[in-house]
């Protein structure tokens, strides 16, 4: 677009740190502000490399022990048994293609839990199975159908979870906390910049 000012030339890579850094270097345009909020940069820069870490090994810990206690917990308290279809499985409207053998749908069945109670429920069955059908469902105690226990690698992976969150939960509070100190310091910079010019202005304001 004519008329258009170009934009300014990238700095040279041993320019960078200069520019990254100014408020730690010596200059006559660097205020107190400016050096306060350098070093609370870097002391929070330095917190969260040595937090990250941290965090995420003690919470995925934790959240290891927590899941693995979970899963012991569901093992004992509920059991494979078999379940026998008490009405016809719905039919899928694709017979035979890939989506229909991964498709199940809720359908009433009879189970026995370990005491001998019979119980009726729902549960997924493949499409079109006849009624009397057998199939293995995972029930509590209370004769209610469950999920199966969690698995070692599903363990793993909440526990990996909770760490992740953990280790972003560090970085988006040291964020926050550096958001709020620039803005703090952005401020009191207003503040005494109002304060100079309302001791200069008049100086620079000619007589009638």
């Amino acid at each position: 677009m004519p008329g258009r000012t170009p934009p300014p030339p990238p700095l040279p890579p041993r320019e960078l740190p200069r520019v990254m850094f100014w408020r730690l270097r010596r200059n006559p345009l660097r205020r107190r502000s400016d050096l306060a909020q350098a070093w609370i940069g870097l002391g929070l820069t330095l917190a969260v490399l040595a937090a990250t870490p941290l965090a995420g090994f003690l919470v995925g810990d934790a959240a290891q022990r927590h899941f693995a206690r979970t899963a012991q917990h569901q093992a004992a308290t509920r059991h494979h048994t078999t379940a026998v279809l008490v009405e016809d499985a719905r039919s899928h409207p694709e017979p035979g293609s890939a989506e229909a053998r991964q498709t199940l749908y809720p359908t009433k069945v009879r189970f026995t839990d370990p005491h001998g109670r019979t119980h009726t429920a729902h549960a997924d069955a493949q499409p079109a199975l006849p009624r009397g059908t057998t199939i293995r469902v995972w029930a509590d105690m209370d004769g209610d159908l469950t999920d199966p226990p969690l698995s070692p690698d599903q363990t793993r992976s909440r526990a990996m979870g909770s760490a992740l969150i953990a280790v972003l939960g560090v970085h988006v509070a040291a964020a926050l906390a550096y958001g709020t100190v620039h803005r703090v310091i952005q401020h009191h910079n207003l503040v005494a910049w109002e304060t100079a010019w309302a001791a200069t202005a008049p100086r620079w304001t000619t007589s009638p």
